[in-house]
């Protein structure tokens, strides 16, 4: 087992390690940062706040530009945030991949997305770990925040970064600290999460976990890397297959005549043994719908499957059609008509409240499951004003947010709740509006009923 009470209690004698380990704990050592994105900037705001000079290494050079401007381009970022930091010169963000030998401490934050199979996607760890190879010198500590499969760091980056000759251990050090991002989360904030370590090697572990020390409130150190990547998997398994269960119980008593969110209010007071999940229009974000499957790919190598996690997507998958079907049928004995030629609006096209990350919303395949159906779809979201490319629903790019009048809420057969935005008069929606189907169950908590109001 690794020793991991002490940071200081397992360095090597050798002097350059030393320096390194010096530099850390003193916050001189200067640190880049690969992937500014919902991950990669949050730390780099959060490091450069902690007294370290951090390099923010990106391919997209207008991202790299509004850093460098003091502008946010992620929504839950406040501006002031980024300006405070910007003028203190302590946060940079470059393009030039060439100057990844400049930093001490590099850290991985790029996406791990899923191909068309349901397979890992590595493409971006493995084009990150051949550019630092590039440029690798002793000694400096690497650590990967990407999530992944277990074992990623030691089977994929560690021989990219041993085939320059220098190894782990010695001339250079490498760990994995899993993100814990939720974005649009005031309550817990970069560096009020608690921070998992592993490393590979008692050395990489002592200076990671001294490194992020000096960022974040509670570091939690684990005996290796792939105990580390295990955790966050684990965590966005927890997640998923809870969320799929509550998504089954809602079919299951909307059957009955029961109201999941009634339910799901009385057992949340028992004070033991019980845990609120919350159903939905189905899973969005980066993490939950695509992190399981990572561990049901590398589980195939050990001959062994994992139905909860395959059962669980198959669920939260399927929330989009449930969805659209129920639409269909209150359409039908609303108005006696169908979706075919009826005006649909989208409320809500991000994948949670409060911020203007669509990755895998919902929202997107609503609205091709309505279209494909024949209806006429518009959205509005005052904090995504404009569909951006995605890879899935490349057809709704450019698509603009329509506005929420009076006029414009009474002209469409149905209104769909599908991201509970704090931002919208709810109670004009349901004046306003020929039919309000309410996914979130927002109504009902802010007190707001109607014969109008539906909930699924």
């Amino acid at each position: 087992m690794i020793n991991t009470s002490h940071p200081a209690a397992s360095l090597s004698k050798n002097a350059g390690t030393k320096n390194l380990a010096t530099l850390i704990d003193t916050c001189k050592a200067k640190i880049g940062i690969i992937g500014l994105g919902y991950v990669g900037l949050p730390l780099a705001l959060a490091t450069a706040r902690a007294g370290y000079s951090v390099i923010g290494f990106d391919i997209d050079a207008k991202r790299a530009a509004q850093i460098n401007n003091g502008e946010s381009f992620l929504g839950h970022i406040p501006l002031s945030n980024m300006r405070d930091v910007i003028e203190s010169g302590l946060f940079r963000a470059t393009t030039d991949f060439s100057r990844l030998s400049e930093p001490d401490v590099l850290i991985i934050c790029v996406p791990t997305p899923l191909t068309r199979h349901r397979e890992p996607d590595l493409t971006f760890v493995t084009n990150t770990a051949d550019a630092i190879a590039n440029h690798l010198r002793a000694p400096q500590l690497i650590v990967l925040e990407s999530t992944s499969y277990p074992g990623t760091t030691t089977e994929i980056v560690l021989p990219i970064l041993e085939a320059t000759g220098l190894k782990s251990g010695e001339g250079f050090f490498l760990a994995f600290s899993p993100e814990r991002e939720d974005p649009g989360n005031l309550d817990y904030t970069t560096t009020r999460i608690p921070k998992v370590v592993g490393g590979d090697g008692s050395t990489a572990l002592s200076l990671a976990q001294s490194f992020y020390e000096k960022v974040v409130d509670i570091v939690v150190p684990v005996s290796s890397t792939e105990v580390a990547e295990a955790v966050k998997i684990t965590e966005n398994i927890f997640r998923a297959v809870n969320i799929a269960l509550v998504n089954e119980l809602k079919v299951i008593y909307a059957a009955m005549g029961i109201d999941i969110w009634e339910v799901i209010e009385a057992a949340k007071t028992k004070p033991f043994g019980f845990m609120p999940f919350y159903p939905g229009p189905g899973l969005g974000g980066h993490c939950i719908p695509i992190d399981p499957f990572y561990l049901t790919w590398k589980a195939r190598e050990y001959g062994l499957t994992t139905r909860f996690i395959e059962l669980s997507g198959e669920i939260n998958t399927s929330m989009p059609k449930y969805i659209a079907d129920c639409v269909a049928k209150l359409l039908d004995e609303k108005f006696q008509r169908g979706l075919n030629g009826s005006k649909i609006l989208i409320l809500g096209i991000s994948y949670k409240k409060n911020i203007d990350d669509i990755r895998e919303s919902p929202a997107l395949e609503l609205i091709d499951l309505f279209e494909s159906r024949g209806a006429i779809v518009e959205f509005h979201d005052a904090l995504v004003p404009e569909i951006p490319p995605t890879r899935e629903h490349a057809s709704l790019a450019g698509r603009r947010s329509t506005p929420l009048t009076s006029e414009i809420l009474g002209s469409f057969a149905a209104t769909l709740i599908v991201t509970d935005h704090d931002q919208v008069d709810y109670a004009k929606v349901a004046s306003h509006a020929q039919l309000v189907v309410d996914t979130r169950n927002i109504c009902a908590r802010l007190g707001i009923h109607g014969n109008n109001i539906c909930k699924v």
